[in-house]
């Protein structure tokens, strides 16, 4: 019997946990999910209560009887915490303690994955498989994809870039293009998928195979190149996706299933909406 009363969170004593959790598998509380993230992976922060929330989290996932968003909700959540395990937290070493309840979750996550009913439970599901698996950078950086940008450094000049690939364009700039409609803008240049290999193909495989095409062309992008409109150096993109870089999408929340602090984008960008009901199909 875990003692959450020894047990810390974002906010003190971790006895609230219990009820939080509660609240969720019952499927009738919306809030307590933004609740409970708030709690365990406030902006992406995790505790001691965090990992020891994971039984339960698989629990909830893994119950026939709850709703498909909450599903993803709980291995989203799961998969944010896990992805946290190198953080100073006093809970010892997480993947060895919960071993099968990770082993768990990932098969959840991968049976799921196939039926995911749009874009966003897409890549929030294989950024999850990904963090079971323990894969660094993309088990926690990869749902940046749904924000149709990453921000990143320049490696030869250290200018900060913005990488774009959605409705707005493929392009990379050094000013902030939202805002900015006289921002110089350069093109990005997508890999030919014949030419990814490892981790990267695996992806694009994967997503093309469950018909996520829109997913898997902007793949090619966050494996292809860009170049610096600075320094003019070229690059590869996701070589320069680096876990300490917390960019500003993160700060403000957004793209998180669950954010804890609002799902706010910066002025004239689009954030990825979270997991619904409406959005994520049914299990099979």
């Amino acid at each position: 019997m875990t003692d959450w009363s020894r047990l810390s969170h974002a906010y003190g004593t971790a006895e609230d946990v219990p009820g939080l959790l509660d609240r969720v598998a019952s499927g009738r509380n919306d809030q307590g999910w933004s609740d409970l993230w708030s709690a365990l992976c406030h902006q992406g922060s995790v505790y001691s209560a965090s990992f020891a929330a994971l039984p339960r989290l698989l629990a909830i996932a893994s119950d026939q009887g709850t709703r498909e968003d909450d599903a993803v909700m709980a291995l989203a959540l799961a998969a944010a915490i896990v992805a946290g395990e190198d953080q100073p937290h006093d809970a010892g070493d997480v993947r060895a303690r919960h071993a099968a309840d990770i082993d768990a979750l990932g098969r959840i996550a991968t049976r799921m994955l196939p039926t995911a009913s749009d874009r966003y439970t897409y890549v929030y599901l294989l950024q999850a498989v990904l963090a079971f698996e323990g894969v660094p950078v993309w088990g926690h950086r990869l749902e940046d994809v749904n924000n149709d940008e990453y921000e990143i450094e320049c490696p030869e000049c250290s200018a900060v870039m913005f990488v774009a690939f959605g409705d707005d364009g493929h392009f990379s700039c050094t000013g902030d293009y939202a805002i900015g409609a006289d921002v110089p803008k350069l093109p990005l240049r997508p890999a030919a998928p014949e030419t990814l290999t490892g981790l990267p193909e695996r992806l694009h495989t994967t997503a093309h195979a469950h018909g996520q095409e829109d997913v898997a062309v902007r793949l090619t992008y966050l494996f292809g190149a860009a170049t610096c409109p600075d320094c003019k150096a070229e690059f590869t993109v996701a070589d320069q996706v680096h876990p300490p870089l917390v960019t500003a999408a993160r700060r403000r929340g957004v793209g998180r299933p669950c954010p804890d602090d609002g799902n706010r984008p910066r002025p004239g960008r689009r954030a990825a909406p979270p997991p619904s009901r409406d959005s994520v199909a049914m299990r099979r």
